[in-house]
Order: C-alpha cells, then sequence, then structure tokens
C-alpha cells in the first residue's frame, strides 16, 4: 500500500462533470489498495472571478481582505468532491487549510508555507477516509487567511506530501507533463519523460505554468518525488528528478516564455537608498530577476533589472516614497518578454550562447538585457517579437533532440 498526494487544478473541476470523474480517477487510485490525499483548485475561472469584483469594489484592494475572498473558492470545490466520492460509496472529508494546520507567514497574496500538522490527516486516512483538501491557502499565526499566489494549490500538494512522506506527489493538469517549451507556442516541443529538480524551479520561475515555482522549490528541499500527468490521458507523465537518481541530463532542457514583463533602470541612488529599496522587496515579496548593479567612484548606484508588470505600481510607489530622502532617476521600458533557456549543460558548453547570438542577430531582433547564469540564459525583447526568438532558438538547440 502506497500513499499519494493526487492536485487537481481548476481545469480537471471546472464542471459538476468533471468533479464527477475527478472522483472516479480517485476511486482508481482507492481500487489499487492506496491511501490518498486529494488537494483541490478553485473551479476553472472562479479565483478571476471573485478578484473581479474585489477591484469593482477597490482598484487597490486591502491584501488581507483579498485573501479572505480568494481563499473561498476552493471550499466550494472541495466540498463538491466529497459529495461525490460519499455519494459512490466512498468515505471522504474535505478541509480547508486551517484545519489540517497549513501555517504560513504574512505575506498576503504570496504567503509561505511555514509548518503542514499532520494529525488531523492522519487520523482520517486512518479511518479510511479520503481527505480533500483546500489548495492554495493557510492560516498566519495570527489566524489570519492567507493565499500562496496564483497556482499556490502545487505548493499545497507538495508541502503536504513532504509532512506525510507520500511516496509520491502527483500533479493532475491540462497537460500530460512537462514540455521543452510550450506547445502552443512551438509545435516541435516534445514532452519531457524526466527533468532535474533544478531545471524544473529555474523554467518554473521563468514562465514554465505546469508547475508554480515555490512547489518545485519546496519539492527539492524535502526530496518529494513530483510526477505531472494529464488529468484527462493520465500515463507516465514527467517525473521530476534528484541528483541521487540516474538519469541522463542534457545540455538543455527546455526554453521559458514570460508575457507582461518590465524593464526599470534606476539611477544616481546613493548606496543608503540602494539597500533600502532591496529590504522593501523583500518586506513585500516582490520578486526581480536579471539583476545587475554597477558602483560609480562617486558612491552613487545604478540598478537594472526585470519585473512583472503587475508589481511595477507597487515598485513605482516605493520609489517616490525614497525619492522624499534623496533624489534619484527611475525609467522604465514595458511591453516586454523574456525568454529563458534552462540546463545544467549551459555553463560548460558555450557553443549554446554562439548558437543563441547566432539566432538573434539571424533575426534582426532587438534585445533589451540579456543574463547568463549557472544554468539558464535569459533574453528581453519586444513582447511582439518573443513567440518568433522561442520558436527560432527551440529549432536551433533542440529541433533535432526528439
Amino acid at each position: 500500500m502506497a500513499l499519494y498526494v493526487q492536485k487537481f487544478g481548476g481545469t480537471s473541476v471546472g464542471t459538476p462533470e468533471r468533479i464527477e470523474a475527478v472522483a472516479e480517477q480517485v476511486i482508481q487510485t482507492v481500487h489499487a489498495g492506496h491511501k490518498v490525499v486529494v488537494v483541490v483548485s478553485a473551479m476553472a475561472g472562479e479565483t478571476n472571478r471573485l478578484l473581479g469584483l474585489a477591484h469593482q469594489i477597490d482598484s487597490r484592494p486591502s491584501t488581507r481582505e483579498l485573501d479572505m475572498l480568494a481563499a473561498s473558492g476552493e471550499q466550494v470545490s472541495i466540498a463538491l468532491l466529497a459529495m461525490a466520492l460519499i455519494k459512490r460509496g466512498h468515505p471522504a472529508v474535505s478541509l480547508l487549510a486551517d484545519q489540517i494546520g497549513i501555517l504560513t507567514d504574512n505575506k498576503f497574496s504570496r504567503a509561505r508555507i511555514l509548518s503542514v500538522g499532520t494529525e488531523r490527516l492522519w487520523q482520517e486516512l486512518e479511518q479510511g477516509h479520503i481527505v480533500i483538501a483546500a489548495g492554495f491557502q493557510g492560516r498566519d499565526i495570527e489566524g489570519n487567511i492567507t493565499t500562496l499566489g496564483r497556482g499556490g494549490s502545487d505548493t499545497t500538494a507538495v508541502a503536504l506530501a513532504a509532512a506525510l512522506k507520500a511516496d509520491e506527489c502527483q500533479i493532475f493538469t491540462d497537460v500530460d507533463g512537462i514540455y521543452s517549451m510550450d506547445p502552443r507556442i512551438c509545435a516541435d516541443a516534445f514532452r519531457l519523460p524526466h527533468v532535474d529538480a533544478s531545471s524544473m524551479l529555474e523554467l518554473a520561475s521563468l514562465g514554465a505554468k505546469v508547475l508554480h515555482s515555490r512547489s518545485v522549490e519546496y519539492a527539492a528541499m524535502h526530496q518529494v518525488p513530483v510526477r505531472v500527468l494529464s488529468s484527462f490521458r493520465p500515463d507516465q507523465g514527467t517525473l521530476v528528478c534528484y541528483e541521487d537518481q540516474t538519469m541522463s541530463v542534457p545540455a538543455v532542457t527546455g526554453l521559458a516564455c514570460q508575457t507582461g514583463e518590465v524593464w526599470l533602470e534606476l539611477n544616481e541612488l546613493s548606496s543608503e537608498l540602494h539597500i533600502a529599496l532591496l529590504k522593501e522587496f523583500a518586506r513585500l515579496a516582490i520578486e526581480t530577476d536579471m539583476l545587475k548593479v554597477q558602483y560609480a567612484p562617486s558612491g552613487l548606484v545604478q540598478m537594472q533589472f526585470s519585473l512583472n508588470q503587475n508589481d511595477l505600481n507597487t515598485v513605482e510607489d516605493i520609489c517616490n516614497e525614497l525619492k522624499k530622502k534623496q533624489n534619484f532617476t527611475l525609467q522604465s521600458r514595458k511591453s516586454l518578454g523574456k525568454l529563458s533557456i534552462v540546463g545544467i549543460g549551459l555553463k560548460s558548453n558555450p557553443a549554446i550562447t554562439a548558437t543563441v547570438f547566432e539566432q538573434l542577430q539571424l533575426l534582426a531582433v532587438q534585445v533589451v538585457a540579456v543574463s547568463c547564469a549557472e544554468i539558464k540564459l535569459s533574453i528581453v525583447v519586444p513582447e511582439t517579437e518573443l513567440n518568433k526568438v522561442a520558436v527560432a532558438l527551440h529549432t536551433a538547440l533542440l529541433g533535432s533532440v526528439n
């Protein structure tokens, strides 16, 4: 007998008919002799509907109240799935994050899980119940409802799998695994049978939307076996592997695209304001990428970095407050896209970099910024050029792999 944590996303539970289908899928696992904890997202479109209501009331709603509202979507889907299982003669119980004991920090809308209680989960499992857990949500130490960010149900599932020492965390979604690139952009993209955790973390954080980046981070920390499968055509999917598992690793694992990027340049910052700005980013959990810092002989600092469009207003507000202490310039360039090439062999294979720049020259694309790291190479280009660049580079780097 194995213990599986199975996560079903919003598309998988988007209608009552699909919830019934998920119930049948869970029952198949139970009939195979296994224990199951199911993590469920809100029904497709529900979170967007709730957030839309909030913004009809206030264009900048309180983040605490936004989490209170957004977390309600999962309460509906877990109850409906539990009903579908009970109707079929399988005892099931739906539990919210607070009933399980999922403790987070208090960074509303992007909270991080601090600990997971297991007493209630084991109690229900030992009674023969299928546990249906609400994804995406937690409680902070003061009892406030928090949410983990869009896609956070993946993180809930991995956290429960880690706490329960589950045999596998299975992420069921509307695609059948991890692809070398988004197949909606590149028709030649192919499914990866396995992917190393380091590359998966980079791909997830750089725009590959199949797994939430924090779920991969949590899985790597706790060595949780994670498999991505299709809710509609389940097969072997893609397994996220770790260093102690034997596997051949290609130089390039895959490519990821992000739209809605902004490139920011701050000039003539004092060193004190530079540190103050970074601390504010940390306090508000604002994620930046491709950070470049230059120090002038005068002691002033220049900062350049990419940022998601959704965080731009917050960053501009922070900068306007800091300008009251010392003036500096802020320039932003919007409507950009970021393409990232990810692979363990990137640094040790300079031919990859040469191929990338050769293709960029052939395409005559205006490149806003380039950043190289240990296992990724990111390029910022106008958003209108992103797909063209992505397809060309996938063909040049991975066209002959599949």
